[in-house]
């Protein structure tokens, strides 16, 4: 496939699973258990159905563990962080104006944040505020466990094809359960950074960096993992 195919996959993807999954916490009125639900439906449908293009990766983090693992090479990665940042706030534009369109207040808009982030009104409505060292644990955690589940699934000697797209979007579900509450769940840097682009919480873009660093921390650590565990099955 072309790397020009892949790009576009990647865009494209990118930008659905913001649409869907930040779309729905801004517009849902769903809850967590919505909100969850929708990022895992999304990835459900982006890897059935870009996933022969691309592998529907949709996340930098993801892109990363995967070079880290020896699946793709460095060049192909960066292409990849473009398209996935660019469909993300691409996106996040689109969002940005329906919320304007319909006379919404803005505020936090689907950004990432921890601690003071959040307002007395958040904590109320079931929001926790954990420090920056809490903050940066659970997201470098949740994006290693991701990133075992997608490199498990994935690897063509061992994997289920069939049912490795369902299985990814389940485990990104249980990932949000755990962690909206704590950080509005980010284990993606590229929705983080387009969020926190038209937020007008004060806090989003000081604290932008925990979303990048920490998830692409989490993703490396997942890449050297399942290399050390795969050659050990494989012997």
């Amino acid at each position: 496939m072309k790397l020009c195919n892949k790009f576009a996959a990647e865009f494209f993807g990118t930008a659905v699973l913001v649409l869907g999954g930040c779309g729905t916490a801004l517009f849902g009125h769903v809850g967590f258990l919505g909100v969850a639900l929708a990022f895992g439906l999304t990835i459900v449908a982006a890897a059935y159905g870009i996933g022969h293009i691309s592998g529907a990766h949709l996340n930098p983090a993801v892109s990363l563990g995967v070079w880290v693992n020896g699946r793709m090479s460095w060049q192909e990665m960066l292409c990849y962080w473009c398209a996935q940042i660019l469909g993300a706030i691409a996106a996040a534009a689109i969002l940005f104006g329906i919320a304007k369109s319909a006379g919404m207040e803005i505020g936090t808009f689907a950004a990432n944040g921890y601690g003071d982030f959040f307002s007395d009104a958040d904590v109320a409505a079931g929001y926790l505020q954990t420090n920056v060292w809490g903050a940066f644990a659970i997201e470098a955690v949740l994006t290693f466990v991701f990133l075992m589940v997608i490199l498990g699934v994935t690897d063509s000697k061992h994997a289920n094809g069939a049912f490795g797209g369902l299985a990814i979007g389940l485990t990104l579900t249980l990932i949000h359960l755990i962690s909206i509450p704590l950080t509005n769940t980010s284990v993606n840097p590229a929705r983080s950074i387009s969020q926190a682009i038209f937020s007008e919480n004060a806090l989003a873009l000081p604290q932008l960096w925990l979303f990048i660093v920490a998830p692409l921390v989490g993703a490396a650590l997942a890449g050297l993992c399942y290399k050390c565990v795969s050659c050990e099955c494989k012997k």
